[in-house]
């Protein structure tokens, strides 16, 4: 007799097993559990809902129900307990295997798309999988807060939450790599990263987000995420403090350390002699530093400094008597900027050049 709901290849076997052992009130072997989780991963792999499969199980109880000397209510409701309970158990253990082969291949294909390993063409045709059409331009954003983030983590399900309730499933890709939030996001649609950035700011407590400009193809998203990764680190060697940073508004910085020796020479060149004065070139260093991110502004930059502005004046005439450079003059304010710029790019003088 056929099972219900077409469901007999999965009770396969089963109506035996409860009129045996229903009749001896002995619980079912180890075979019979085995046969039993067996058929469940079978049917989980098959796609099959697990609650219509139990559904199933008790209507072959009903049809099948075990008559007889001795066989008690009881007895058949255990012998079907157990073996439904087992037909789950191997129902379960298979869906948790195919999530868990899932997250491997999605893992795999970040990597592989952050680091633009693989064939681009292979590449392109796993990214439609995750809604990406890698033809067109992306753009990434990467956002760090104080501890480090794995997908299933609550800050990562927050933020993506976020996202597909006010974008829904727009071409986006929402993951973690190395500890911080990544978003893939295609490059015409800048709001989708400006949310992004909104929600990973607030969710990672105060966290800075970094978005690289879109370029096209796969290797495109590999160069906004460099750039976004890049802009982290330049926000954390300037002491940059913004919530969000664009790589476009930063591509100054790379020009200047793209020759490193040639900074080194001007740092050595321009800030050396600061070097001279009581107590190094740390304090005045640090005085240039304020001057200028305030935008030249004394009183502002005294302030920062928790200095009164007679004693930040006496500190920027000093800096002049010791580099020839006055940080009043236009053209001399330039050169003095520039290699206070490479001087925290290059750790000086913590680290010699």
């Amino acid at each position: 007799m056929a099972g219900p709901d077409g469901f007999e290849e999965y009770l396969a076997g089963y109506s035996g097993i409860l009129a045996d052992a229903s009749a001896t009130g002995r619980r079912l072997t180890r075979a019979e559990r085995d046969s039993r989780r067996s058929l469940g991963e079978r049917a989980a792999e098959a796609g099959l809902g697990l609650r219509a499969l139990v559904a199933a199980h008790l209507a072959e109880t009903r049809t099948h129900w075990p008559t007889g000397t001795g066989v008690s209510v009881d007895a058949v409701l255990a012998a079907t307990a157990q073996a439904v309970d087992a037909f789950a158990e191997g129902y379960e253990r298979a869906q948790r295997d195919a999530v868990r082969q899932e997250e491997a291949a999605r893992r795999e294909f970040i990597d592989d798309l952050l680091y633009g390993r693989s064939d681009l063409g292979l590449l392109a045709q796993r990214a439609e999988r995750y809604g990406l059409r890698l033809s067109h331009a992306h753009a990434v954003a990467v956002a760090r807060g104080r501890t480090a983030y794995d997908d299933g983590d609550p800050v990562p399900r927050e933020v993506e939450r976020a996202l597909i309730a006010r974008f829904g499933d727009r071409s986006i890709l929402l993951t973690t790599k190395d500890g911080r939030l990544v978003c893939i996001a295609p490059g015409d649609q800048g709001e989708v990263l400006a949310h992004f950035a909104k929600h990973a700011h607030a969710a990672t407590d105060g966290g800075q987000v970094a978005v690289g400009r879109a370029h096209p193809g796969p290797l495109g998203v590999v160069q906004s995420y460099e750039e976004a990764l890049n802009a982290l680190d330049l926000a954390e060697r300037l002491e940059l403090t913004e919530p969000v940073l664009h790589a476009s508004e930063l591509l100054v910085y790379p020009v200047l350390t793209r020759d490193r020796q040639a900074m080194a020479d001007l740092v050595a060149t321009v800030l050396g002699p600061l070097g001279r004065a009581r107590g190094g070139a740390r304090p005045l260093l640090d005085t240039l530093t304020a001057y200028f991110d305030s935008g030249c502004v004394a009183a502002e930059a005294a302030r920062r400094l928790s200095l009164s502005v007679r004693a930040l004046t006496y500190r920027l005439d000093r800096v002049r008597q010791l580099t020839g450079a006055d940080p009043a003059d236009p053209v001399q304010r330039y050169t003095l900027q520039t290699a206070v710029i490479g001087a925290r790019l290059l750790d000086w003088p913590a680290k010699p050049l």
